[in-house]
């Protein structure tokens, strides 16, 4: 059976693994549903479709399921999934997802949100992520595995992060940051690409090499970019991780960080 503080509120319908624990005074609504192992602190709360996946944990006065703040939201039964191993700290908000922007908004796992952070609804927020503390999604917004975002950044709606991006601290997105490059500033600029990111996420010397031949034909060959993209195929025949950087940039909608 789950272990629930007395003073904690678990309203009738919510689905608790038999492992998980909720402190006291947490809440947790009706339509929850808590994976083995996961921890409710004290004073969290954890409300509407919202599913959390084995091991995670919810610190206290952290606010996970709310109502998305769009005022076309009109109640319709949308979700937020949570993978598991996820650390949500204290003061964290994430909200479900709306009609309109497909109907969930989900977090991958092994993911650390630090306190204060904000993910809007519709965002879609891969695994292996660090999202530090006081930094604002907007709605619809994608962040790639192993993206790093430091303290108070900030990323404009319908923005993409790419896997293993390093945005430095009070950076402002407004345009795609392209996926292993660093990014800084309002608004933010690329400034190279995250070869510690790589290095640490376990990329050979090779892998890393291809990246930054890739980089520097796109960001400094003076090609325009079609071309720019033709190339770096033609030179790079062999890498998968420059493959998924040139389809990145090609899908760009609103534009990317140089």
């Amino acid at each position: 059976m789950a272990r629930v503080h007395p003073t904690a509120t678990v309203e009738d319908g919510a689905k608790l693994a038999d492992d998980c624990v909720v402190g006291a005074y947490a809440l947790v609504g009706p339509e929850v549903e808590l994976a083995a192992g996961v921890v409710i602190e004290t004073h969290a709360t954890v409300i509407g479709r919202t599913s959390i996946g084995a091991g995670s944990r919810i610190f206290p006065y952290a606010c996970v399921g709310g109502e998305p703040q769009d005022r076309n939201f009109q109640g319709e039964p949308t979700r937020l999934v949570i993978g598991e191993s996820n650390v949500i700290r204290e003061h964290v908000t994430i909200h479900v997802g709306t009609a309109q922007g497909g109907g969930c908004t989900r977090v991958g796992a092994d993911n650390l949100i630090m306190n204060g952070a904000h993910i809007a609804h519709d965002c879609q927020i891969g695994s292996h992520c660090i999202i530090a503390s006081f930094s604002g999604l907007a709605g619809h917004v994608i962040v790639g595995d192993h993206a790093v975002l430091g303290a108070y950044t900030g990323v404009h709606q319908f923005a993409r992060v790419g896997e293993s991006v390093m945005a430095a601290s009070n950076a402002k997105l407004s345009l795609d940051a392209p996926p292993f490059s660093m990014v800084a500033g309002d608004r933010a600029r690329m400034v190279g690409i995250n070869s510690i990111g790589l290095r640490r996420r376990g990329l050979e010397r090779e892998q890393i090499a291809q990246l930054k031949h890739a980089f520097h034909v796109v960001f400094h060959s003076r090609l325009r970019l079609e071309a720019a993209l033709a190339r770096v195929r033609e030179e790079v025949t062999d890498c998968e991780e420059v493959e998924r950087f040139l389809a990145f940039l090609e899908k760009s909608e609103r534009g990317f960080c140089r």
